[in-house]
């Protein structure tokens, strides 16, 4: 049996890779555009980290824009981390952008006085949830897809694989 250098490469990435555990969760960022770098322009390098691991083994990526007249709001944060107080959460939570969702009897036996309580969350214009889950740290990017640091990652360590297998 005649064993080429490329095909000694590829078996041991094989062998490799069956003993290589995968993640438990999905690594999202978790910051508001109060941090410097998680704003509209999203610059990991700003936020001086690179994400962290979500509480939940089946979590999702989120990214919320809240608009009220020209000022704009965007969390990012893990889908388990939001649903504990946030009851505007779409039902589909596929990958991609989506309204969110009323709730009428949100704030319904709450009589309170103090207008700066944003019980009823009527306070923003409009909301969006954007959800991924296909890739860890997705939800850096400007529009949910693109420019995510995972995909560069898997694309230059392709590209190493298909050198090497030039090389050899």
């Amino acid at each position: 049996m005649n064993l080429t250098k490329s095909s000694v490469v590829l078996a041991n990435l094989s062998l490799l890779a069956l003993f290589v555990q995968s993640s438990e969760a999905i690594w999202c960022y978790r910051c508001n555009s109060a941090t410097p770098g998680c704003g509209d322009k999203f610059n990991w390098r700003g936020i001086g980290y690179l994400g962290d691991p979500c509480p939940e083994d089946d979590d999702i990526c989120v990214k919320v824009v809240e608009r009220k007249g020209t000022m704009e709001t965007i969390t990012r944060d893990c889908l388990s981390s939001l649903q504990g107080f946030r009851t505007d959460i779409p039902a589909d939570k596929y990958e991609g952008c989506r309204v969110a969702a009323k709730d009428p009897k949100l704030a319904h036996y709450v009589n309170t006085s103090i207008s700066e309580l944003d019980v009823k969350r009527d306070h923003f214009d409009s909301t969006k949830f954007c959800f991924c889950f296909l890739d860890h740290r997705c939800n850096g990017a400007t529009v949910l897809g693109k420019e995510s640091p995972g995909m560069l990652i898997a694309s230059v360590t392709l590209g190493l694989v298909l050198l090497l297998r030039q090389l050899f």
